[in-house]
């Protein structure tokens, strides 16, 4: 937990979920400056009595500053949204005083006043910018903010060309602000994601059919070379086996499953809302007639019944934003191992410099080599 004091007041905050030896912080100077900013002198405080819109709010640093304006946050993240849950609670504020949608969701028809965190994707923030380009007016108030590396002028010409006009500020501590005032002539054209491309000839039963990736999703446009080589040594489970493909990304793990098995019931689980729509567009698009599947939007496997699944699927993320870390992947790994049975088993691609390895045997007790390559190695752990 930490604290950030700003113009607003004083906030204890935490990412979720909460762990007393997490080296990060649930806020930065990006966050700070922006909300510094809404109260400035120089420039006269922004009216935040219209529609309040927060974009991309990590943690929940800035809707919980902004609760007794009553915003709408709206977030790709499930662990966000719990976030701030749990930072609204944190800090004596009704939880009902934030709204939450997800990146899914129909923003609000009106927006007076837009706060943009910057993405890591490009195609995100293309993506959102378009789906909330109609709610903007000639009133609207658009302040972006992020740190300086990650505003690039790829994204400044985001902002100009679906929204209208757009500057930035100096950088204070790191961070940098976006201003953008709404041109009402811009033609306000559609998002052009999800975007659908064919699978290639040599990953086995998923071979030539079609991938469907919203905005956001980790090799948006492509198969990237990590599953791609999974796909390659993937298990093949016969009977009606329940497989969990886990960070589904785009579900492609999890289609060929379904497909080298129709019996098999595969759940796709991500904590990205974007995620487990274009898992469920992939499924739809390739399965098998018959095939069973569910979808979940949530927290690694918290959601299923301990020992209820007989073989995990797993190409697990080492960033948190901008931050290299293996905290997600151990997590999933003890995940997975509660959840599968006794024989059950969890089969993970990484990248070899990571030490995969070291955390599955060490949370299961054993840990194979099933293949590798110059960069990637798929490793089998076996709940005993």
């Amino acid at each position: 937990m930490n604290r950030l004091t700003i113009p607003q007041g004083t906030f204890e905050l935490a990412r979720f979920p909460e762990h007393p030896r997490d080296p990060f912080r649930a806020w930065d100077a990006a966050d700070a400056y922006l909300l510094q900013q809404l109260t400035d002198p120089e420039t006269g405080p922004v009216d935040l009595s219209g529609t309040v819109a927060v974009v991309g709010d990590r943690w929940g640093a800035l809707a919980t500053a902004l609760a007794e304006h009553r915003p709408v946050q709206i977030s790709d993240s499930y662990l966000a949204r719990r976030a701030t849950l749990a930072n609204l609670a944190r800090n004596g504020i009704d939880q009902d005083a934030v709204r939450l949608l997800s990146s899914r969701d129909t923003p609000p028809d009106r927006i007076d006043v837009l706060i943009v965190r910057v993405p890591k994707s490009l195609a995100f923030l293309e993506d959102q910018l378009h789906r909330l380009a109609p709610a903007v007016h000639a009133g609207t108030v658009i302040i972006g903010t992020g740190m300086v590396k990650e505003i690039h002028t790829s994204t400044l010409k985001l902002f100009e060309r679906i929204i209208g006009p757009t500057r930035t500020s100096l950088a204070v501590r790191k961070a940098r602000l976006i201003f953008c005032t709404p041109d009402p002539e811009l033609p306000r054209t559609p998002s052009p994601w999800p975007c659908r491309y064919e699978l290639p000839a040599d990953v086995g039963p998923v071979s030539g059919l079609t991938a469907v990736n919203h905005a956001g999703i980790f090799c948006a446009d492509r198969l990237d070379i990590g599953t791609r080589f999974f796909l390659k040594h993937l298990p093949t489970r016969g009977g009606a086996v329940r497989v969990v493909d886990l960070g589904c990304g785009n579900g492609v793990l999890g289609l060929s499953a379904a497909v080298a098995n129709p019996q098999a019931h595969v759940t796709f689980v991500d904590e990205s809302y974007g995620a487990v729509a274009s898992a469920e567009e992939t499924f739809r698009a390739g399965a098998p007639d018959g095939a069973n599947a569910d979808f979940l939007v949530g927290d690694g496997l918290a959601d299923l019944d301990p020992g209820s699944v007989d073989l995990v699927l797993n190409n697990p993320p080492f960033h948190s934003h901008l931050a290299t870390t293996d905290a997600t992947a151990r997590a999933m790994f003890t995940d997975a191992r509660t959840a599968l049975r006794q024989g059950g088993e969890l089969w993970v691609v990484g990248n070899r410099h990571l030490s995969y390895h070291t955390h599955l045997r060490r949370i299961f007790g054993n840990c194979t080599t099933v293949a590798g390559d110059p960069k990637f190695v798929v490793l089998r752990a076996v709940k005993r």
